[in-house]
């Protein structure tokens, strides 16, 4: 029997539960039998709070601008619906008996809890509540325990696959682990988290194929293992494939929740030296791995996405393969000109040296395949998407195109990571 912490928090009874709760309450707030109040308080109170939303968007949007995506109208209508809900609480308390005073306000409560779940559902960040109550546990294993000195190490024939010499143990754990640690460079990321699968604990230990996995814009690594679920699908792919899955390193290439070196080498930082060399020279020489490129895949979400490609394109002799999951056209701090002005003092031609775009323009990569997801809704970047895979095909990459219903979220980044497994699998041996 499914249980209840297992209930969709994305489609389903509990988000449509949020709306009419939340709804319902702003009814119960507005009402009073009070003509004044329904004359003047009202009115005043929902023409403050309409424009004051749309100051903060405007502000977000065109002034802030902490990432180039516009607040979605779903997200900046419930934080409307939030922010009247408590100034018609905070009118309330101003008259009538206490126990009114008191219980108005619980309606205003159940808004802003409504507004946080609609919104949740929206970007699709935590598909479950036992994702949410996940936040609370701490299953990070130490890399030292979890990645020892492999006493020995199953060798794959030149041109074999290692699914083809891989004898699963029998007591081969059931699931991988999950450490945290710094990945020491010159550029200031955060913390990696990198999931080990099942398979890294056998001896013979074989070497295995890694996918350097990047968040979003705003986020963190952190975000693949909460909103994503990579440890329990990759466990999911494992337990398919006696206990073989990629090694996944989810690196931080933004150094910070909100900014944006764009993974290219400039004032902004050197993401891209730390993305190329860095965290790969790292990852050899702590993990066995699997060091020929058609092993090693570079992909994203967004941001991260667009990333992916810069990365396959920069740096083919590192990653042989790539995933843009509804990454940007190109890298963006909102428009080419912002873009180039704070990134290279307003040198056109540095920007173009290292666009993807304008490579794949006059070079060619026929060693390289990738797979680009893009969102049916995602108004945003579908057509980026497309252009991008047209480019990629007219420099001879091997790529293919997913659509996925959804939008610019988690509700396409997931299946869109999780989906391309078998084609990554075949890729780099984990299936013959």
């Amino acid at each position: 029997m499914l249980s209840p912490l297992d209930l969709s928090l994305i489609n389903g009874p509990i988000p449509l539960t949020a709306t009419t709760a939340g709804v319902l309450a702003v009814v119960a707030l507005a009402i009073r039998k009070n003509r004044t109040w329904w004359t003047r308080t009202v009115p005043a109170l929902v023409l403050a709070c309409a424009a004051t939303t749309a100051g903060l968007k405007l502000l977000v949007d065109h002034v802030w601008k902490p990432w180039p995506e516009p607040l979605p109208a779903i997200v900046t209508l419930w934080l409307g619906a939030a922010l009247l809900a408590v100034c018609l609480a905070v009118a309330r308390l101003r008259a009538g008996r206490w126990y009114w005073r008191v219980l108005s306000v619980v309606p205003a409560l159940v808004v802003m809890a409504s507004a946080v779940t609609v919104s949740n559902a929206h970007f699709g960040f935590y598909p479950t509540s036992r994702a949410v109550l996940e936040l609370l546990t701490n299953n990070r294993v130490d890399l030292d325990e979890a990645a020892k000195p492999a006493s020995s190490v199953l060798e794959v024939p030149a041109g074999g696959k290692l699914a083809d010499v891989w004898r699963k143990p029998a007591d081969l754990p059931e699931k991988g682990t999950v450490s945290e640690t710094s990945i020491p460079a010159a550029f200031k990321a955060r913390p990696a988290w990198i999931y080990l699968p099942p398979a890294y604990a056998a001896t013979p230990r074989p070497r295995l194929p890694v996918v350097v996995l990047l968040p979003g814009q705003p986020g963190s690594p952190r975000d693949w293992f909460d909103a994503g679920r990579l440890t329990e699908r990759l466990d999911a792919f494992a337990r398919e494939h006696d206990g073989l899955a990629p090694i996944v390193v989810v690196a931080d290439q933004l150094g910070a929740q909100m900014a944006n070196p764009l993974c290219l080498d400039s004032k902004l930082g050197q993401s891209e030296t730390y993305l190329a060399r860095e965290v790969p020279e790292w990852i050899k020489r702590r993990l066995t791995v699997d060091e020929r490129r058609e092993a090693w895949t570079i992909a994203g979400l967004s941001q991260g996405g667009t990333c992916a490609v810069q990365l396959a394109v920069r740096a083919p002799d590192v990653y042989g393969n790539f995933i843009n999951l509804t990454g940007q056209r190109e890298p963006t701090l909102g428009s080419r000109a912002e873009t180039v002005k704070a990134a290279f003092g307003g040198d056109e031609a540095a920007f173009t040296r290292v666009n993807p775009m304008d490579i794949l323009a006059r070079e060619r990569f026929p060693r390289t395949a990738g797979v680009i997801v893009a969102g049916r809704d995602d108004a945003l970047y579908r057509q980026a998407d497309a252009e991008m895979f047209e480019a990629c095909r007219g420099a001879g990459v091997d790529v293919l195109w997913k659509e996925l219903p959804g939008g610019h979220d988690w509700n396409v980044w997931r299946p869109g990571l999780y989906d391309s497994l078998p084609w990554l699998a075949a890729r780099t041996g984990l299936s013959r």
